[in-house]
């Protein structure tokens, strides 16, 4: 069995845990504004009742379904209709990084 260098683990791409996306229309909500928000990698309990082809696809339905579950602070349904096209975007982006494997993002990084 042959051990594996921690310098090569620790150089390899990282599963992401959480993102946070800066939004260019912050929300308002009675007195509150917010203009960050952050994602967390969603656990198979978080994506029930949701299809994983469908948030792949960031269809707009399942991000109305698991957006309110992982993020922070915590987004309505109503929150996420809201949502300024290219943050609804961006917010849909990070849920997609969810779901990359190491293998693709070592493809997306610099110099792969």
């Amino acid at each position: 069995m042959s051990k594996t260098d921690p310098a090569i683990e620790a150089a390899k791409p990282q599963q992401p845990v959480t993102a946070t996306v800066t939004l260019e229309t912050p929300l308002v909500r009675g007195d509150q504004k917010i203009e960050r928000i952050t994602l967390r990698k969603p656990t198979a309990g978080e994506l029930r009742g949701v299809a994983i082809a469908d948030l792949i696809r960031s269809d707009v339905a399942a991000l109305h379904v698991v957006l309110p579950r992982i993020t922070s602070p915590t987004l309505t349904s109503h929150d996420v209709g809201q949502l300024d096209l290219p943050d609804l975007a961006a917010l849909a982006s990070e849920v997609v990084g969810f779901f990359m494997t190491r293998a693709d993002r070592a493809a997306l990084s610099p110099g792969a």
